[in-house]
């Protein structure tokens, strides 16, 4: 069962430097200072608002946890520390970089709660960690995934399409490499331009384009159907909105949309639709789609987008689509009388 995670931000506390694309007040918002008060509430109201009923955690975002001073990471520990001995929250989360890792500490970390731990990657590519100035290497990620794994933990990589220096072809290495490397989750967003980063002033420079919308989902739709052909969730796709993103200004560029999982979504859904299609020789008008209900939107596309462009490429023959209750997410079948045609986000045929 997915839990129900609580973030609390750090805005680059424990991290050594800033790298280009960096701004954390955009994109954690206006958060402000954790105390113990202001954690307990936001614990209480967010389960009060949610229907989840599974374990919650609490993680801290943001910074390199690890990186920072010990007492405050012991501080934070003792806050979340109270509220899973009284039995709101179940565990915690933290994020941190992959430079940051050490084998004895994390014993502390995890007799105090911590189950998960979140590696900033970014990419798996050397070169474009040094255009980024991550100030780590890619076989330093490797080597903190081990260590988590051989501590317990559950272990997360967030990796970024569109960095300085990146393309297609290194992105794509990139997750080859990061789902041989078997975390047990992933996320992933295209690179924004935020304004005061050293990326802003590439960009105002026309050193640095930033990917198209249109290219951000193409290059993203083959992670996430890679990742889950390999098992490992895709917890997030694209980056949170916050006020400061919406904020005049806040981001300069860039392929910014606030429900960009949904846009990647439709995408493949488009081709897994084409797929079923070929196989099948054609489509009529006594052919149906069917998938799980909540996918249903995913195969429509954003105002109908999807439906629009199958119709008119296969000569205005209405497309139908229903809900399967049986089906699981992902999955798409065509069925035609007595014969049915299945793929699913992990096999389909990418176009």
């Amino acid at each position: 069962m997915k839990p129900l995670i609580i973030p609390f931000f750090l805005r680059n506390r424990g991290c050594p430097h800033r790298c280009v694309f960096c701004n954390e007040r955009i994109i954690s918002g206006n958060a402000e200072a954790i105390t113990k008060a202001g954690l307990r509430e936001t614990v209480r109201a967010t389960i009060a608002a949610s229907r989840k009923s599974g374990p919650v955690e609490i993680a801290f975002y943001g910074g390199s946890f690890t990186g920072m001073a010990r007492e405050e990471q012991m501080e934070l520990l003792r806050m979340a520390g109270e509220l899973i001995g009284e039995g709101s929250v179940h565990f915690i989360r933290v994020s941190t970089r992959p430079d940051d890792i050490e084998g004895a500490w994390l014993d502390t970390l995890k007799n105090r709660g911590v189950r998960a731990v979140e590696i900033g990657a970014q990419s798996m590519d050397d070169g474009v960690l040094r255009e980024s100035a991550r100030g780590h290497t890619a076989e330093d990620v490797r080597e903190a995934v081990g260590i988590l794994k051989e501590k317990g933990f559950e272990t997360g990589i967030h990796l970024m399409a569109g960095l300085p220096g990146d393309s297609r072809e290194k992105f794509e290495t990139s997750v080859a490499d990061v789902i041989r490397t078997g975390p047990d989750t992933v996320r992933i967003h295209p690179v924004l331009v935020f304004r005061d980063t050293e990326l802003a002033r590439l960009y105002e420079r026309g050193v640095f384009r930033p990917l198209t919308l249109e290219e951000a989902v193409s290059w993203c739709k083959v992670a996430l159907a890679r990742f889950t052909g390999a098992h490992i969730p895709v917890i997030r796709l694209g980056l949170q909105s916050t006020g400061e993103m919406e904020r005049a200004g806040g981001i300069l560029a860039g392929p910014w949309h606030p429900a960009f999982r949904s846009l990647v979504e439709a995408d493949l859904f488009r081709d897994m639709a084409l797929e079923l299609i070929a196989k099948a020789g054609g489509i009529d008008s006594g052919q149906e789609f069917h998938v799980a209900p909540a996918d249903l939107s995913n195969f429509i596309g954003m105002g109908s987008k999807n439906l629009a462009f199958l119709e008119a490429r296969f000569g205005s023959r209405p497309v139908t689509a229903k809900t399967d209750p049986s089906l699981p997410r992902g999955a798409l079948v065509l069925r035609d009388g007595a014969r049915e045609y299945r793929t699913s986000i992990a096999e389909v045929s990418l176009v």
